[in-house]
C-alpha cells in the first residue's frame, strides 16, 4: 500500500537533477554563505529589512538596502555583473523575494539566502548589532541542536 510519500512517485532522476539544480540558481543558505565570508568575496551580502532591523541585529559584512529603496540609481556603486544575495528574516518575511524581483528586473544577477538572520542564528553563527542577546534568547538548544522559540 502506497503511503503519501510513496503514493505520487518520484520524478525520474534527470528531472530531478534538472530540478534541484534550478534551484540552487535561486537560492544559497547560511552555511554556504557563512563558509564563502572572506576579504574580497565574491558576492555581495544586501541585507533588504528596514534600518531598525539591520541596527537591531545583522550578518558581518552586509550592507542594507531596503528592498522598497532598491533602483538603478543605487545600485550604480555596485559593478552590474556583481551577484546579490539577499536576505531578511527568515522564512515568514517576503522581503527578500520582493528584493530579488526588484534586482533581476534591473538586470542583476541575485540569489536569496534561505533562513534569514533566524536561520542565520538557527545556524549557530554570529550577528553583529545592538540587539543581539535579545534575538539570540529567541533561538533556544533544544536537544543540543538550535531551534526557533519564537
Amino acid at each position: 500500500m502506497a503511503t503519501l510519500v510513496t503514493k505520487i512517485p518520484a520524478a525520474a532522476p534527470d528531472k530531478a537533477h534538472a530540478h534541484f539544480l534550478q534551484h540552487l540558481a535561486f537560492e544559497t543558505d547560511c552555511w554556504d554563505v557563512h563558509d564563502a565570508m572572506q576579504p574580497g568575496m565574491d558576492f555581495i551580502l544586501l541585507d533588504v529589512r528596514l534600518p531598525s532591523a539591520f541596527a537591531a541585529a545583522h550578518l558581518p559584512n552586509a550592507i542594507n538596502l531596503p528592498y522598497a529603496e532598491i533602483t538603478a540609481e543605487r545600485l550604480r556603486e555596485f559593478p552590474s555583473d556583481q551577484l546579490f544575495v539577499v536576505y531578511c528574516n527568515g522564512h515568514h518575511c517576503n522581503a527578500a523575494h520582493r528584493a530579488a524581483v526588484k534586482l533581476a528586473a534591473l538586470g542583476r544577477p541575485v540569489k536569496d539566502m534561505i533562513g534569514g538572520v533566524m536561520g542565520w542564528i538557527y545556524s549557530g553563527f554570529e550577528v553583529e548589532g545592538r540587539e543581539i542577546q535579545q534575538l539570540e534568547s529567541k533561538v533556544e538548544l533544544v536537544g543540543g541542536s538550535r531551534a526557533c522559540a519564537i
